[in-house]
C-alpha cells in the first residue's frame, strides 16, 4: 500500500471518531499529557550501546519518528521537533526526586487517559484504544500533529479528501455512523 493511501486511510479512520470539537480539544491536551508521563518514566531507564548511553524516552521518540516517516515526512519532522522538546522537559522532570517525578508522570499519564475517555463520552464513540490498543498508542501522537496542521489551516487539500472519505462512509458529526 502506498504511503499516501495508507496515510489517508489512517486519517479517515481516526477523524471519523474524532469529529466533536470538544473531543478534538481534549485530545490535543490529553495525548501530549499521556506521552509526557510515559516519557518521564522512560527517562529513568538508560541503556549503553558501545560506550554510548541513551535513555528509553529518546529511543521511543526515535522509533515513533521512524514509523511516522513511512506515512508523511513533514508530519514526522514536526513530530520530531515537538517530541524532542517534550523529551528534554521529561528528562528534567525525571531528574527530580523520584517521589516528585513519579507523581508528575502518573498524574500526566492517568489524567491524559481520563480526559480521552471523557472526550469520547462527549463524542458518543468508543476510544480506538479499546478496539486496537497498540495501534492507538502508535497513532495518537501522530494524529495530534496532524490535527494541529488542520487547526492552523495547513494542507487543506489533505483534510478535504479525508472529509470526502468520511462522508462516503456515511459518518455524521458526533461519531454516529
Amino acid at each position: 500500500m502506498k504511503a499516501e493511501s495508507r496515510l489517508l486511510e489512517m486519517l479517515t479512520g481516526y477523524a471519523a471518531s474524532h469529529r466533536h470539537p470538544v473531543n478534538v480539544a481534549v485530545h490535543m491536551v490529553g495525548i501530549p499529557s499521556i506521552m509526557f508521563g510515559a516519557l518521564v518514566a522512560l527517562s529513568w531507564v538508560t541503556i549503553g550501546i558501545d560506550g554510548f548511553s541513551l535513555n528509553l524516552a529518546w529511543l521511543l521518540v526515535l522509533a515513533f519518528f521512524a514509523f511516522y516517516l513511512t506515512l508523511d515526512a513533514l508530519f514526522a519532522a514536526v513530530f520530531l521537533v515537538v517530541a524532542s522538546l517534550m523529551t528534554v522537559a521529561a528528562i528534567r522532570v525525571g531528574e527530580l526526586p523520584f517521589a516528585t517525578s513519579a507523581s508528575i508522570a502518573a498524574a500526566s499519564f492517568v489524567g491524559g487517559y481520563l480526559a480521552q475517555f471523557a472526550g469520547h463520552a462527549i463524542e458518543k464513540s468508543p476510544p480506538v484504544l479499546l478496539k486496537h490498543p497498540v495501534q492507538a498508542q502508535l497513532a495518537a501522537p501522530f494524529f495530534t500533529i496532524v490535527e494541529a496542521f488542520k487547526l492552523l489551516g495547513l494542507r487543506d487539500e489533505l483534510f478535504d479528501e479525508v472529509q470526502r472519505r468520511i462522508e462516503a462512509r456515511g459518518v455524521r458529526a458526533g461519531g454516529d455512523g
